[in-house]
């Protein structure tokens, strides 16, 4: 567990922003413009776990709040930031993890509906797409999802394999694809052949 001590002034440093979500949609982080400030040791792993100066971040309210202010930028760094601050933070991979998915409906109107770690849910759809990568090095699928403002979620494994449950074929420019329907488009999980 994390000091509480370090974590709680941590908290009080961004708690003011909060103040300013007033459509239940989060901080208008994408309006927000401010100056570079300082790098903060706040760290990120692959398995979506939150650390700050090398200790866990536990509480879910601290990390979310770190989630409603949390951009990435066209240099390909992780930023949070305040009207007047922003602080450059590490990802490893992805900032969150899609651990869940339910479905609503069936065929073209079907709604694949995706929670992260930090309790976003979502469709997949065009303002969520779906992106599956091909790890380099294994050749095994890599999916992510889109959240908002650059942010991706990588798709637990088990999340992956009930995607690939309800999976179909369909071929794209002269090639099959295996892939999902949500919101009436079509994201293809993979090639085949």
């Amino acid at each position: 567990m994390g000091d509480p001590d370090s974590q709680a002034e941590l908290a009080r440093q961004f708690e003011h922003v909060a103040q300013y979500d007033t459509t239940g949609q989060g901080p208008p982080v994408d309006q927000w413009d401010p100056p570079f400030t300082d790098d903060l040791e706040l760290f990120i792993n692959r398995n979506g776990r939150w650390f700050y100066q090398g200790r866990e971040i536990e509480r879910l309210a601290l990390r979310r709040l770190f989630a409603s202010i949390m951009r990435r930028e066209s240099d390909g760094y992780y930023y949070l930031l305040t009207p007047n601050e922003k602080y450059r933070i590490q990802v490893e991979d992805a900032p969150f993890v899609a651990h869940s998915v339910e479905q609503e409906g069936e065929g073209d109107a079907r709604v694949l509906w995706l929670q992260t770690d930090v309790e976003d849910r979502f469709p997949i759809g065009d303002s969520h797409p779906l992106i599956v990568r091909t790890d380099e090095k294994s050749g095994e699928p890599q999916p992510y999802v889109m959240v908002r403002r650059g942010l991706q979620a990588r798709i637990e494994r088990s999340t992956f394999y009930h995607l690939t449950d309800l999976a179909e074929e369909r071929t794209i420019n002269g090639t099959t694809h295996v892939g999902v329907i949500s919101q009436g488009s079509f994201f293809s999980l993979g090639r085949i052949g």
